[in-house]
């Protein structure tokens, strides 16, 4: 019997350092999400005002609720296998099983929306840049195209020559051909010249620019996603290890 309670003691402590240092990964894990939810919220959120829809920030914040949610779930796993709790790790275990469900959920409504939001930024980009453009009460749009152009290094939603038809340059008296933005080095009215040496003319114009970085941004998430979930896996498998000898071990 000493033996036996010797070894299941042992055993007890063995998972303890597992799932505890399990805890402190899916901590670390989880500030990683709500890292990238905060950044994709803070640093990207210009380019929202060139969308219909509110899938962009919704996904942010989605993102940092989970992030939230995960630490919170760490910080409960931790507590549960330091002091033994066995009520404790039974909801430790819900939740992993929870928010496991909840990523491959949000994993395959990623993929779905982006297609949506794919021919949404085809419809509205042009739209957007032709008839919102430095327009009353249109700052927000304004500003992320602007953003966009500098930032992507490309001029226009398909090409440069979508401008032509804008209601910005064509109501201009300073005769630009394309927005200041549009220049390789800006400067007030360098649109007035529309030569390649002069604008960022790339083959497929921001649309292409764009959804290249929303496609990255889910293949980030992916790969967060499916590290998080192997990780859940392998904390669900310790924590019924832990239990299962928690209930075993009279010690």
């Amino acid at each position: 019997m000493e033996r036996r309670g010797e070894k299941n003691s042992c055993g007890t402590i063995c998972l303890k350092y597992l799932l505890f240092l399990f805890n402190i990964l899916f901590l670390l894990a989880g500030g990683a999400v709500l890292a990238v939810g905060v950044w994709t919220l803070v640093e990207k959120s210009d380019y929202i005002s060139l969308l219909s829809s509110s899938f962009h920030s919704v996904s942010a914040y989605l993102l940092i609720a989970a992030g939230a949610i995960v630490i919170l779930t760490g910080f409960i796993g931790c507590c549960a296998t330091l002091k033994e709790i066995k009520s404790l790790l039974i909801v430790y275990l819900i939740l992993l099983f929870s928010v496991f469900l909840l990523e491959v959920i949000a994993g395959i409504l990623a993929f779905i929306k982006y297609q949506e939001l794919d021919e949404e930024l085809q419809q509205n980009l042009k739209q957007s840049m032709q008839q919102k453009y430095q327009q009353p009460g249109q700052d927000s749009v304004t500003q992320a195209v602007d953003r966009l152009q500098k930032e992507f290094k490309c001029c226009g939603s398909n090409s440069s020559a979508d401008w032509a038809d804008s209601v910005y340059i064509q109501g201009n008296s300073d005769e630009l051909l394309v927005p200041d933005s549009c220049c390789k080095t800006p400067g007030e009215l360098c649109g007035r010249r529309d030569h390649p040496s002069n604008i960022y003319r790339v083959e497929g114009g921001c649309i292409k620019k764009l959804e290249a970085f929303i496609l990255e941004q889910l293949y980030i998430l992916g790969a967060l996603s499916i590290g998080i979930a192997f990780l859940q896996l392998l904390g669900m498998m310790l924590t019924c290890c832990l239990y299962r000898t928690l209930k075993d071990d009279p010690y």
